[in-house]
């Protein structure tokens, strides 16, 4: 029995001498120990290497798994905390909707009179309030005292047109042509414009008007009456003309449509040029 185990370690032996053999030739050849010495050294280096080398990479892999659990929780704090932002600011939120109203269809004439009729009606309300605002420290002072029978002339002119003023003491009563200022300028731009000398001078209900106007047209005729009645204010008060002029209310305007002249379409406009 002793005789067969020595036979089998040293089959043993020489088995893993030869399985060891070159390790060793290439470990021992730089150093030049001896090849014999060698395996048995290197046996007892590479089995504990082994076992080594089998634990070492489990025991990482044990660590790898807590340290993912320990730092896990800090990159998805880091990404929720953007999100919360964008939550709360909403990008365009302060501003206002635009609405964009659809086209109508075209309105008919009397439609169109109509917002014609409007717009006019806030302008009268705009030049009454601006007049009124302009118009505080004339208004405060007291008329000029005119005799019964007293009678003040005056011309004024607007374009083409010509009107003949006459003022005379009575309620404020304007009679042009023989009409009612409401009935001869039925647009309220025009009633304003014709009284405006009276609301600035604070003549306004204290005088009686008289007009004659003739050429032009309905626009020109209401800015002669202007211009005629603030000549004939002038003639009561002469105080009365600084102010009117400084208003604008004496000046000539003397803009006319300039004629139309020969060989053109209008006073300038030309024909387009045949090029062919």
């Amino acid at each position: 029995m002793d005789e067969q185990k020595k036979d089998e370690t040293t089959e043993a032996q020489d088995e893993t001498a030869g399985a060891a053999g070159p390790v060793s030739d290439t470990t021992s050849s730089p150093t030049g120990d001896d090849p014999a010495s060698s395996p048995p050294a290197a046996e007892a280096e590479e089995q504990p290497s082994e076992e080594g080398g089998d634990e070492g990479p489990s025991e990482e892999v044990a660590e790898e798994p807590v340290a993912e659990e320990v730092t896990s929780p800090e990159p998805d704090h880091e990404v929720e905390a953007p999100k919360e932002e964008k939550k709360d600011v909403i990008p365009g939120a302060d501003l206002e909707p635009i609405l964009v109203e659809p086209e109508g269809p075209e309105l008919s004439a009397e439609e169109k009179a109509r917002l014609e009729a409007e717009e006019e009606e806030k302008a009268r309300r705009e030049a009454e309030l601006a007049a009124a605002e302009e118009t505080d420290a004339a208004v405060g002072r007291a008329p000029a005292k005119m005799e019964k029978d007293a009678r003040f002339l005056a011309t004024g002119k607007r374009k083409s047109s010509i009107a003949r003023v006459t003022l005379l003491p009575g309620n404020g009563k304007i009679t042009i042509n023989k009409r009612d200022l409401e009935e001869f300028f039925p647009r309220p731009l025009h009633q304003t414009m014709a009284k405006q000398p009276l609301v600035v001078s604070g003549y306004e209900g204290n005088v009686d008007v008289r007009v004659r106007v003739h050429g032009g047209g309905i626009s020109g005729q209401a800015g002669a009456v202007r211009h005629g009645i603030a000549r004939a204010l002038t003639e009561i008060d002469s105080e009365l003309r600084g102010d009117l002029k400084r208003r604008g209310f004496l000046t000539r305007d003397a803009r006319v449509k300039e004629r139309r002249k020969a060989g053109l379409k209008k006073a300038r406009k030309r024909p387009q040029f045949s090029k062919r």
